[in-house]
């Protein structure tokens, strides 16, 4: 039963967010206004959480989909006494403070993810609900609830719109993921106005085709049916919840209640002012909030300690009758399993003859699953063709939340969003799949990996023109300058096995960036001086035989051959050239100055990249002399041989290229 504390605690967040972003002069009061009621219901008397160790395991999640509300996930970390001051919510918005324009993870203590993209954590809170699911299954014992936790997500009417949302709800209806619970703060208003413009579909309903458990809340401010309301779906054993709740965009602000213009501009001085009035919070000036209320969050603060205390206990009687799991528990924990594969012979020496490198992870993959146990992942409904399977450990479902192999289906945005779920939730390594011309869907959720420096692997095949018949619809050209463009995101384009080793080396033992292996489905030729030191990025993978190369050839995956191929051509004319095989060129810059001047040279001028890509990106490397031998338009339907022939991807194209460079 809501109190007159509980009420006025609601009154002082909306408040508090007015003030903040008032201040600022620059934010969106309307949806923590209308959503003050369900986000203080929930975590004040239905979230397990403990402000004084964020980071507990088995704690609830709560994901704010709807970044722009911010200063409501702001003023909640402040009341809950999560390290957010109220110096820091003065400095909303402003340069190097605690609480940026939307919420980022790593930045903010208590913000579980970066959201901004509207419907974006809606997917990674899937991903949350879906490690777990799998966790809860794979550890879990009789008496033993070590994971049992939910996922909550709270977004509004422009995270439903977002075709993200549908995907990743799909997927959550299929796979029954009961720990995840939607708030889902329905007030029918967006920037242009009503939502009837844009979006008339019962939204209710379309989650009932997904398979979800749904409910409505007619009044956003009545404590006890929301609180009703999340509590029924926890009750729910065997689908996600929807929990729709009908709210006023800028709730208590008499000129701004239900009005488009109370989205994302200050609701203005006298209108504040009005706000308290209206609310019966005494204007004491701006940021002073009731001592009362204070006192209470304080009190809730300390009670929710006790959910991690009787953990604790749980956990070590578990550890004490389990400790074959405890020793499992803490290898899903450890973030350096993959470190011994670096001297593991099998992982570097995976075949001896030509070979698509995308055949050549697979067998790494399923060397990776026996080394790092905690690898879950699959791929859009292309692992026979990404060959991203790992054999023998089954396929996480409904029905079997123990197997490894997902399935997330034609849903590529999705996937990445929920990868990021999957690897913020912790416990798991997450890696998702598709071909590499799709990773245009990938590429929004793949930058909220980089910017929250996810360990995401991304595994992106079916490389270049190599692709052949399925034409330029299904040949990326211009992707791989794209996500080298992106801060804080690896590249890897191997050339043979051996590098393919390295770029999964790298991926697996990076724990603050996303990685990228950009794969061939044409079979590649095996390197004599293919070695680890592809782990720099760029090395030298055949010298020249004097102290000063004639020319350098720069090249990356399937055309590191053809460099190689050209090197011995031109020596039989007398021109000495250095191979440089640059697999990822994000890890090459991260190299000292001395070693990149040893591998490229700066008095040598005459150098030739290649690469069946978009030139875009290489004039750092080649300089206002080099050329580049590649693709300058998009590609055709043709076999995969005939193709680099007709666009010029040749030795010798190459050879040219280095004698016009000479000339």
């Amino acid at each position: 039963m809501s109190t007159n504390i509980d009420t006025k605690s609601v009154n002082s967040i909306r408040v508090l967010a007015a003030d903040a972003i008032q201040k600022a002069n620059s934010g969106h009061p309307g949806l923590p206004l209308g959503s003050a009621p369900m986000a203080y219901e929930l975590w004040a008397h239905h979230m397990k959480h403990n402000p004084a160790n964020p980071k507990w395991a088995n704690r609830d999640r709560f994901i704010l989909s709807g970044g722009h509300g911010s200063a409501l996930l702001y003023s909640l970390l402040h009341f809950f006494n999560y390290g957010v001051t109220i110096e820091d919510m003065k400095n909303f918005r402003q340069l190097g403070s605690k609480t940026p324009g939307h919420p980022e993870y790593g930045h903010t203590v208590g913000v579980e993810a970066t959201t901004g993209p509207l419907g974006a954590g809606m997917a990674m809170a899937v991903g949350m609900a879906m490690a777990e699911k799998h966790l809860a299954a794979t550890f879990n014992k009789e008496n033993y609830p070590i994971v049992d936790h939910y996922t909550f997500v709270l977004g509004g009417d422009g995270c439903m719109m977002e075709g993200i949302s549908y995907e990743a709800f799909s997927l959550a209806g299929t796979l029954g993921l009961e720990k995840l619970i939607v708030l889902y703060d329905s007030n029918n208003i967006s920037i242009e106005g009503d939502t009837d413009i844009a979006f008339r579909e019962n939204v209710r309903m379309r989650f009932e085709s997904f398979g979800f458990h749904t409910q409505l809340v007619e009044d956003g401010n009545d404590l006890d049916a929301i609180g009703n309301a999340i509590e029924a779906a926890k009750a729910e054993k065997t689908k996600p919840s929807f929990i729709e709740i009908k709210t006023k965009i800028g709730a208590g602000c008499p000129a701004k209640e239900g009005k488009a213009s109370a989205h994302g501009e200050p609701l203005g001085v006298e209108n504040v002012a009005a706000l308290r009035e209206n609310l019966n919070i005494p204007d004491e000036g701006a940021f002073v909030l009731p001592q009362d209320v204070y006192a209470h969050f304080n009190e809730l603060a300390s009670s929710k300690a006790g959910d991690e205390e009787e953990w604790n206990i749980l956990f070590a009687d578990y550890a004490k009758a389990y400790p074959e799991m405890k020793e499992m528990w803490d290898a899903y924990h450890n973030p350096d399993n993959a470190k011994c594969l670096y001297d593991m012979q099998d992982f570097w020496n995976t075949c001896d003859k030509p070979e698509a490198t995308r055949n050549v992870s697979s067998k790494i993959l399923n060397i990776v699953k026996n080394v790092v146990p905690n690898m879950f992942g699959g791929a859009a409904d292309l692992a026979p063709s990404t060959k991203s399977y790992m054999n023998d450990m089954g396929d996480f479902s409904k029905e079997n939340p123990t197997g490894k192999n997902v399935h997330f289906g034609i849903r590529e945005l999705a996937m990445a969003a929920i990868g990021n779920g999957i690897a913020l939730h912790g416990g798991l390594r997450p890696y998702v799949s598709t071909f590499f011309v799709f990773s245009d869907y990938v590429k929004p959720m793949a930058r909220l990996s980089s910017l929250m420096g996810m360990p995401l692997t991304y595994i992106l095949t079916h490389d270049s023109i190599g692709v052949g018949e399925d034409g330029p619809t299904h040949e990326p050209i211009e992707q791989l300058a794209m996500f080298r463009a992106m801060p804080n995101f690896y590249v890897f384009r191997p050339a043979d096995a051996t590098e393919c080793a390295a770029a999964w080396y790298h991926a697996l033992n990076k724990h603050d960036a996303p990685c990228a292996l950009v794969l061939s489905r044409q079979n590649l030729p095996q390197l004599d001086g293919s070695s680890s030191e592809a782990l720099k990025g760029g090395y030298i993978l055949e010298d020249s035989t004097k102290e000063t190369p004639d020319a350098i050839i720069i090249a990356t995956g399937s055309e590191v051959s053809l460099a190689v191929e050209a090197k011995k051509e031109l020596a039989k004319e007398d021109i000495d050239v250095r191979v440089v095989s640059m697999p990822c060129m994000d890890a090459f810059e991260e190299q000292p100055d001395e070693y990149k001047d040893i591998v490229l040279p700066k008095n040598v001028t005459a150098r030739v990249g290649v690469e069946a890509l978009s030139e875009f990106g290489w004039g750092k490397y080649l300089g206002l002399n080099g050329a580049f031998v590649g693709m300058k338009s998009f590609g055709a339907s043709g076999p995969g041989g005939q193709l680099f022939e007709h666009f010029g991807i040749t030795k010798e194209a190459v050879i040219n290229a280095v004698k016009n460079t000479l000339n």
